[in-house]
């Protein structure tokens, strides 16, 4: 007889398998690359921007899908992506990577975002991963020394949000329309440490080691504050800058933190890092409401958006097996199933494939944000799926 959990891990793969990987390999442009967007009404933008976001993320999940599904087509999109990545992405001149290319493959935006360093460098290492390209390794390891020689604030620890071009200061150094202008972000330091963690995983340097510790403290002691909750914005000095509570980055980072403490295969590092992971996991969980969603966030007047973001139902479920496997917390399986129960419901797009942006307050499906774009990547959610089989493998 079937078990819940059994029913479980089938429907993850299945939506893995049958309808976000196959989505996202229709968007392969035979010129190279991907396509840069696609409207909520299955509109594909030829001639929309490329971000970098979007096409680091797409190395890294093809590569971690070829890598735990062994199906050929993912491996192929990946090196597909990776080819037009290091030719259109990677400034050959400084160093570092580009925040956008227009269609054609020209320099857009040459700004050089911290968060963007970090994406190149998880995707390029697992890659690698699955691979053995010598190449994906050289470039992802020259990332990580760019980072080192310009990024990083040695007087104060962690590093800077973002750089022009040529490494120069910017005046504006705000990530996205969401976010504030600030010297330092907890978003960006989350994601350098997951990439400095992947990329460990398979150059297993000292000085590299080093830095994943250096940036696990600074989650548990800088950007988590007393609550749980993170702290979102700091100045140079760590001294903290407004913001609201993100539930979403909350039980991500919760999960994310203990994977790569045991990335370094050091039980001290594991030790500090468990309880804090435990701290941020119950923290996220505030942000549940009945249905088995996540709201996206608490504003800084005590408001609430209970918008459910892909993203952030994505990794509610991660968020909640890893408290159920590491924590021994019994009913984290439950919200885990709970909230899958609600992807399966009212995200997944069954007739054109892929899940939609999100659900909003009042329960219509939020249409005015892409399919597919600067932010919209099947990492997330290509990621729980394989966070789902490999918990149960």
């Amino acid at each position: 007889m079937e078990t819940r959990t059994d029913t479980f891990i089938k429907e993850v793969r299945e939506n893995l398998t049958s309808n976000i990987l196959p989505y996202w390999l229709q968007l392969k442009d035979p010129r190279g690359g991907f396509y840069g967007e696609v409207t909520s009404s299955g509109a594909v933008q030829y001639d929309a921007p490329r971000g970098v976001i979007l096409n680091a993320r797409l190395i890294w999940s093809f590569a971690a899908a070829y890598g735990t599904l062994r199906d050929t087509r993912y491996l192929t999109a990946a090196v597909h992506a990776r080819d037009y990545f290091l030719e259109h992405f990677c400034d050959h001149k400084y160093g570092g990577v580009y925040w956008s290319v227009s269609a054609d493959g020209e320099r857009l935006d040459t700004k050089k975002q911290l968060y963007a360093q970090g994406f190149a460098i998880y995707g390029l290492s697992e890659l690698y991963k699955v691979t053995q390209d010598d190449e994906a390794l050289k470039n992802a390891i020259n990332l990580y020394k760019v980072v080192e020689a310009y990024f990083a604030d040695p007087v104060n620890g962690g590093y800077i949000e973002a750089l022009a071009r040529d490494f120069s200061p910017l005046e504006d150094m705000s990530l996205s329309a969401h976010d504030i202008n600030a010297d330092k972000t907890m978003n960006s330091h989350l994601h350098i440490l997951e990439a400095y963690a992947n990329l460990y995983q398979v150059w297993p340097d000292e000085e590299l080691k080093s830095r994943v510790e250096a940036l696990l403290d600074l989650i548990g002691t800088r950007v988590m504050a007393p609550s749980g909750h993170l702290q979102l914005y700091f100045r140079r000095d760590w001294s903290v800058l407004p913001g609201g509570v993100s539930f979403g980055h909350d039980i991500e980072t919760s999960w994310l933190a203990l994977e790569c403490a045991f990335a370094l295969k050091d039980a001290d590092v594991v030790n500090r890092v468990r309880p804090w992971s435990l701290v941020m996991g119950a923290a996220g969980n505030q942000g549940l409401l009945p249905d088995g969603s996540l709201r996206y966030e608490q504003l800084l007047d005590g408001s609430f958006d209970d918008s459910r973001q892909w993203w952030v139902q994505a990794e509610t479920v991660v968020g909640n097996l890893w408290l159920w496997k590491y924590h021994a917390d019994a009913a984290a399986f439950d919200r885990a199933q709970a909230c899958w129960s609600y992807i399966r419901e009212h995200l997944v797009d069954l007739a054109a494939g892929e899940w939609w942006w999100a659900v909003l307050p009042d329960g219509s499906l939020d249409l005015s944000q892409p399919k597919a774009g600067f932010w919209k990547c099947p990492y997330h959610n290509t990621r729980m799926c394989l966070q789902v089989l490999g918990i149960f493998s």
